[in-house]
């Protein structure tokens, strides 16, 4: 196995950075080639790599949190635990970077020192738009990536090709999917529905999108239907948000029927393993987080509310983007990228 240095942001997230320095150390168990630099305040950093010879300590004394103005914390505090994971991506000290702190934050920092590809339209270069992506679960079994989920509320016709043509890629390279199906998230299927703006997303994907299956609706995000959904950042928020919202809600009315009588209480005790088994497959544990596309390396960001396990397999997920080759494929697809 290839070996992988990321660096993980002992600070993000809403619990204590001992959830991270555990979740650390189950990313190391699990995986033998993999190096990680654990980016936070002195005290916290350094007692732990000196007794780890797969940890290294990189010292960030200032903290970004989740109620800081992203762009004036990103400028003000460069001394973050944020800032200074991505400042190691640029210089190649780590691979890629993986943190469960402030979605705006990681963002912004990233944009700023990651940075984003470039590509060439009518003769000159323009910085290309981070794409904030996840693969979530579907019910055909299988997983559907969704794209923007909130990095670009506003965006070009142009924008939403190149997140299309990003996450292809990202199905093809992470989820194994050889010929990702491409939906446009729309007001319905049919190729006359949609907004001016989607109508003008369509005509172009059509036109230049491998693998372009038309419009999709917000039900196909977990439908199974298609393997990539694109949106702007603010409907595929929007979209992200109802659905979990959505699912949070049913298996709250579930665990309040089951536990309201004698009978349910019976029953959940035989589906107990199941319930768990649901409840996890939503969680976004298992998935690590969402990776931020069209940088010029790899960034993931986990969920805030994060755990052990979401530390863990956000690492893991880091580094296997890191071994795929991801960077490399998304630069192939978007075929006028300029390094």
């Amino acid at each position: 196995m290839e070996e992988v240095r990321i660096a993980v942001d002992v600070m993000g997230g809403d619990e204590e950075p001992q959830v991270v320095l555990d979740g650390i150390d189950a990313a190391l168990a699990a995986d033998a080639a993999l190096t990680v630099l654990a980016v936070g305040p002195e005290e916290i950093v350094a007692p732990f790599a000196e007794s780890r010879p797969r940890v290294e300590a990189l010292v960030a004394p200032d903290v970004i949190d989740m109620a800081d103005d992203p762009i004036k914390a990103v400028m003000s505090k460069r001394k973050s635990s944020i800032v200074v994971a991505c400042r190691a991506v640029k210089k190649g000290t780590a691979q890629g970077f993986f943190s469960a702190g402030a979605t705006g934050a990681i963002t912004a920092a990233a944009t700023a020192y990651v940075t984003p590809f470039k590509f060439e339209e009518a003769g000159e270069l323009h910085p290309l738009r981070p794409c904030l992506t996840s693969a979530v679960p579907n019910r055909a079994g299988g997983l559907t990536v969704f794209c923007d989920l909130g990095a670009n509320p506003d965006v070009e016709p142009g924008d939403m090709l190149r997140f299309a043509q990003m996450g292809a890629a990202y199905a093809r390279v992470v989820c194994g999917i050889a010929k990702p199906r491409v939906g446009l998230l729309s007001n319905g299927t049919e190729d006359t529905k949609g907004s001016h703006f989607t109508k003008e997303c369509f005509a172009l994907m059509r036109d230049v999108l491998d693998g372009f299956a038309g419009n999709c609706e917000g039900s196909d995000i977990v439908s199974g239907s298609y393997d990539v959904v694109v949106a702007d950042g603010f409907a595929g928020n929007v979209a992200l948000k109802a659905t979990e919202g959505a699912a949070k809600f049913i298996l709250s009315e579930l665990k309040g029927a089951l536990l309201g009588s004698l009978k349910g209480k019976i029953a959940a005790l035989l589906i107990k393993n199941d319930l768990a088994a649901i409840k996890e497959k939503l969680s976004g544990d298992a998935k690590g987080g969402a990776i931020l596309l069209g940088l010029r390396g790899v960034v993931l960001i986990g969920h805030g509310a994060t755990s052990v396990e979401a530390v863990k397999n956000g690492t893991l997920a880091t580094a296997e983007a890191v071994r795929a080759g991801l960077i490399e494929s998304i630069v192939e697809a978007v075929g006028t990228i300029a390094r």
